[in-house]
């Protein structure tokens, strides 16, 4: 059996995706491997001043908050001396397309399966279904 050395785990601070962090640590100190921690957040459109029509002019987003915001995250759910080793990843674009591209190097890609936002009658959000479908390496959604 090949030996994991990388499980790749989605977080956007959802209450899904702390579960799935918190499986995902367990998973890694059971197999011993390292654990990315990604988040992903996409560019915001606003419109114009005085104008209702939308810009093509990009909202700056404060990565670093994001960056502090993820470390918060992973202390809160894994404490402050976690038993994996964890590396905490943020990257701007959409979160199913880099989640996917990041499975490529992975040996295992942990989501919860609900993010923020979506409908709450569905039973999987958008980004859990496009991850479980395209991903290059075995998924596992968190319920």
């Amino acid at each position: 059996m090949k030996q994991w050395r990388t499980i790749v785990v989605g977080v956007d601070g959802s209450p899904g995706s702390r579960k799935a962090l918190a499986w995902a640590a367990a998973e890694a100190a059971t197999h011993g491997t390292e654990l990315i921690v990604l988040n992903v957040w996409e560019h915001t459109l606003l419109p114009p001043a005085g104008s209702v029509s939308v810009s093509e002019r990009y909202v700056p987003e404060q990565s670093q908050r994001t960056a502090d915001e993820l470390l918060q995250v992973i202390k809160e759910e894994l404490g402050e001396q976690p038993a994996v080793l964890v590396q905490p990843v943020v990257k701007q674009g959409r979160p199913a397309k880099v989640l996917i591209e990041e499975s490529a190097d992975a040996d295992l890609l942990v989501v919860g399966e609900r993010g923020h936002g979506g409908f709450a009658g569905l039973v999987l959000g958008s980004v859990s279904q496009h991850v479980s479908a395209y991903a290059k390496c075995a998924v596992v959604v968190v319920r």
